[in-house]
């Protein structure tokens, strides 16, 4: 993967499918105080004329929170997806899948807001962005 301006994103090894075009609903697995979250864009997406853009695991995705406190509702904000329910292929032939599309919501750099995660975060996800490792309680 190319190096985005400014951004500490690193290229991940695994092929991880991108399943989750725009639009796609996911659940927000930090305590920022968000339920549901909507994919509005995929930052750094190149794709090909009249395809939807599509997010997997570990990609930085604009986000409108449509579930959750009132505050918080309505917001636009970046997330970066953790879990997918499409399968990961690993490097080692493993193939890893979750029982749910989730994403935490974290600031431009990567960093998440909120100081605990819920559930487990895919090991691309990690890779990616480190800070989230230090709120995570599982990693897969």
């Amino acid at each position: 993967m190319h190096s985005q301006k400014g951004r500490q994103m690193k290229g991940i090894k695994s092929s991880v499918p991108r399943a989750l075009p725009v639009g796609a609903r996911l659940e927000c697995a930090d305590n920022t105080g968000a339920k549901e979250l909507q994919i509005i864009m995929v930052k750094g997406y190149r794709g090909v004329l009249n395809r939807y853009p599509a997010a997997g695991v570990g990609d930085m995705v604009v986000v409108s929170v449509k579930k959750g406190t009132p505050e918080m509702r309505k917001q636009v904000l970046n997330a970066v997806i953790i879990r997918q329910k499409k399968e990961i292929r690993r490097p080692s032939g493993i193939r890893v899948k979750f029982e749910d599309n989730a994403a935490i919501i974290t600031d431009d750099k990567g960093d998440p807001k909120g100081t605990e995660i819920r559930g487990p975060v895919a090991k691309e996800a990690v890779e990616r962005f480190s800070k989230i490792a230090s709120a995570a309680s599982i990693i897969v």
